[in-house]
């Protein structure tokens, strides 16, 4: 499994957080889109369908998805080993997850500790959340591969998270037994026994497991007050402006009653629109399957034939 796609997370939840789906064209049709506001509302009306198979085939121009599908199951030179550890761990949490009765179990257990947690993180929390945020704002500044449009993008939204996360009534009783409910539920659904079984996906299965765990997601996020949805709903896409097969996309749209706007670019290619932010992701990946930087115990004669090559690679990539 493509575990290393999921570097993409921040681009679809952008896509989510920033798009409605308005004026869609038909499921099934050529990818990409024939205007630059068709292209983001076709993807966010996948992505909010949960048609993770789809976004991909539309998003991404014939030969990019094409190597998604082909690079899919293909070994990371950063992917660890999966130990009996690993396994043992894994099995246990599924095991309780879809054991008879585990709704039930589950929240029997979890009840008490609830009630412990609250009394001792109550006042805290808030504290302990406002840390968090600016040990993420820290890691969004430092980010290498964010523009300066998408780090203050990236701020604005943690900004509206922030209050929100604060003020949830994360230890509620009802909202667990909820919540619960909601994992058990998804847990079953996806059938999962094993970490081996997760690493050795293939593409459509992926995707298919994508959209369980999606689903599941933005059930548990509506419990605690934050429906994707309604962002959806709220969005207004426009175009600023477009120049030799470049498009700027304006998007306005509300976070849990706070107004919002940002912005995206748009590739022309062969007359269908794309993110272009998408395209450059997925390249880089393609390109670094092919050519895997050099072992960290390498030798140093080896350094610069690699440095040559690399420089090479660089120079020829679209």
């Amino acid at each position: 499994m493509r575990f290393q796609s999921l570097k993409h997370c921040w681009l679809l939840f952008a896509l989510l957080a920033l798009a409605a789906c308005h004026k869609q064209e038909q499921t099934g049709a050529a990818p990409g889109g024939a205007t630059p506001e068709a292209a983001v509302e076709e993807s966010v009306a996948l992505i909010k369908a949960g048609d993770f198979a789809g976004f991909w085939k539309h998003a991404l121009p014939p030969a990019d998805y094409a190597n998604l599908r082909a690079d899919w199951t293909h070994p990371r030179a950063d992917q660890h080993p999966i130990t009996d550890e690993d396994r043992a761990r894994f099995e246990l949490v599924v095991q309780q997850l879809t054991a008879p009765n585990a709704e039930t179990t589950l929240y029997a257990q979890l009840k008490p500790k609830l009630t412990q947690m609250e009394e001792q993180y109550h006042d805290q929390l808030p504290v302990m959340i406002g840390i968090g945020q600016a040990i993420l704002s820290t890691g969004i500044a430092q980010n290498k591969t964010m523009t300066e449009n998408q780090k203050q993008q990236a701020r604005d939204v943690l900004n509206v998270l922030l209050p929100w996360a604060q003020q949830t009534p994360w230890f509620d009783q009802d909202k667990a037994k909820q919540a619960v409910s909601v994992m058990v539920t998804t847990t079953r659904q996806l059938n999962l026994k094993t970490p081996d079984q997760v690493q050795h996906m293939d593409f459509d299965t992926s995707m298919k497991e994508y959209s369980i765990a999606y689903q599941g997601l933005k059930q548990l996020l509506v419990i605690y007050g934050l429906s994707v949805d309604d962002t959806l709903d709220s969005v207004k896409v426009s175009t600023i402006g477009i120049d030799h097969g470049q498009a700027h996309v304006k998007i306005d749209y509300t976070l849990l009653g706070k107004p919002l706007s940002a912005d995206s670019q748009l590739v022309l290619i062969n007359g269908r629109w794309y993110n272009q932010d998408l395209i450059h992701s997925e390249r880089a990946q393609h390109e670094q399957l092919l050519h895997p930087p050099a072992p960290a115990g390498s030798s140093s004669a080896a350094a610069p034939a690699s440095s040559a090559s690399a420089g090479t690679t660089l120079a020829a990539k679209p």
